[in-house]
C-alpha cells in the first residue's frame, strides 16, 4: 500500500536526482546516465518476464530499434516526436513478435529471443551495407548529457509508476496467475495471449524508448554498438539479482552490478565476458528469487529464532 509518507519520499529521492547534474562531473554524470538507463530497462523487463517467468533476451533488439530509428530520423524532425515514432515503431514490432512467439514457453523461448536480437541486427546491417551503401549513421541533436539524464530520469520513474499500476491491476494479477500455471489460468477463463502480448508490448515499448534517449549520446551508431548482445544479458542479470518479482527489485540489483560491471570492464577487459559468465550462473543458483527476498526470508528466520 502507498501512504503518503511513501509519496514524498519519492518526490524528494526525484528532486533530489534531477539536481544531480549539477554536482556531477562528466565522468559521474556519465555512470548516472549508464545506471538509470539500466534501471528503465531492467524494471521493464522484470513487469513481463517477472510475473510471467519468460526469460527474455530480446531486449537489445528493442532498444536497438530505438536507438537507429533516431540515428535515421534525426535530421528534419524534433527530438519529442522521433521519440514517439520509436516508441510505436517497437510497439508494432512486439507486437508482430508477441502474436508469433508467445505461444512458446521455457527454453524455447529463450532460444527464439536471443535469436530475435540478432535477427534485427543482421538485417539492419544487410539493409545499411547493401542499400544505403553505408554501416553506420551519425545523430548530430543539441542535447547535451545532462538532457540524456533528465529524459532517462523521466523513462526509469515512468517506467516504476506503469510497473506499480500493472501490479495493482487485474491483469497484473492474471500474469502471476499464468506465472504459477497456465493451465490452470486457462481453465479460469484468462486469456492467456491477449494478456501476455498486451505486457510484452508494454514492455517492449519502454525498452525502445530508453534505446532512443540514449541515441544521442553515442554521436555515430552502427549496429554492432546498439545491439550488443551485452545490454541484453546486463539487464537479464541485474533484474534477477535485485528480484524481478518486487517493483524495486530491480532497482537494487541495477545499483551494486553496475559498478560492479565499470570496475571489472576498466580493469579485466579480456576476462569480462567470462566474469560476466559465472555471475550470471551464481546469481541463478544462490539467489533465485533476488536478494530482496533472500534478506525478507533471512529477517523471518532471525525473528522465529
Amino acid at each position: 500500500m502507498i501512504t503518503g509518507a511513501k509519496v514524498s519520499v519519492a518526490i524528494i529521492a526525484f528532486g533530489l536526482l534531477a539536481l544531480l547534474p549539477f554536482f556531477l562531473e562528466a565522468y559521474g554524470l556519465g555512470l548516472m546516465i549508464g545506471m538509470l538507463s539500466y534501471v528503465a530497462l531492467a524494471t521493464a523487463w522484470s513487469m513481463f518476464s517477472g510475473p510471467t517467468h519468460y526469460i527474455s533476451l530480446a531486449t537489445v533488439a528493442f532498444y536497438g530499434v530505438g536507438a537507429y530509428t533516431v540515428a535515421v530520423l534525426n535530421e528534419g524532425i524534433s527530438f519529442p516526436v522521433i521519440l514517439l515514432i520509436a516508441v510505436l515503431i517497437g510497439l508494432v514490432l512486439s507486437l508482430a513478435v508477441g502474436v508469433a512467439t508467445l505461444r512458446l514457453a521455457g527454453v524455447y523461448f529463450v532460444i527464439f529471443s536471443f535469436g530475435l536480437a540478432e535477427l534485427v541486427r543482421q538485417l539492419i546491417t544487410w539493409y545499411e551495407v547493401n542499400v544505403t551503401g553505408t554501416l553506420g549513421r551519425y545523430i548530430f541533436l543539441p542535447l547535451e548529457p545532462q538532457d540524456i539524464y533528465w529524459l532517462l530520469l523521466g523513462a526509469a520513474t515512468l517506467t516504476l509508476i506503469i510497473g506499480w499500476l500493472v501490479r495493482r491491476s487485474r491483469i497484473g494479477l492474471a500474469l502471476r496467475v499464468i506465472g504459477d500455471d497456465e493451465v490452470i489460468a486457462a481453465h479460469i477463463g484468462i486469456n492467456l495471449t491477449r494478456t501476455k502480448l498486451l505486457l510484452f508490448a508494454l514492455s517492449a515499448s519502454l525498452i525502445t524508448l530508453v534505446g532512443a534517449i540514449q541515441a544521442p549520446r553515442w554521436v555515430y551508431i552502427e549496429p554492432s554498438i546498439v545491439f550488443n548482445p551485452t545490454v541484453s544479458f546486463l539487464t537479464v542479470i541485474m533484474a534477477l539479482l535485485g528480484g524481478p518479482h518486487r517493483l524495486f527489485g530491480p532497482l537494487f540489483g541495477v545499483v551494486p552490478l553496475f559498478l560492479l560491471f565499470e570496475w571489472l570492464s576498466a580493469n579485466f577487459p579480456n576476462h569480462y565476458s567470462i566474469i560476466l559468465g559465472a555471475l550470471f550462473i551464481a546469481i541463478v543458483f544462490v539467489l533465485p528469487n533476488g536478494v530482496l527476498e533472500f534478506l525478507d526470508r533471512f529477517r523471518l528466520r532471525r525473528a522465529k529464532t
